[in-house]
């Protein structure tokens, strides 16, 4: 009688055969959200204190503050 090579004799063989990786499908991909000029993107970052305290010193509105001064940077009209 002779043994199928899915099924192991050797009972060391099988227990190895069970924990044996699977080939998985590709994961489907991801969709992109549509770029929105001008739109804007959550994110974190580290900032110091002393710079987060002071945008926020003047209250509501500081991210944008922040914003701005990045994006003065960015343009070069720092």
């Amino acid at each position: 009688m002779a043994h199928s090579p899915r099924r192991p004799v050797n009972p060391m063989d099988a227990a190895e055969a069970l924990f044996k990786p699977v080939a998985k499908a590709p994961a489907p991909s991801v969709r992109q959200a549509p770029v929105v000029p001008q739109g804007k993107e959550l994110v974190s970052i580290r900032i110091d204190r002393a710079v987060l305290e002071h945008f926020q010193q003047d209250g509501p509105g500081w991210q944008d503050r922040i914003n701005d001064v990045l994006r003065q940077a960015v343009l070069g009209k720092a």
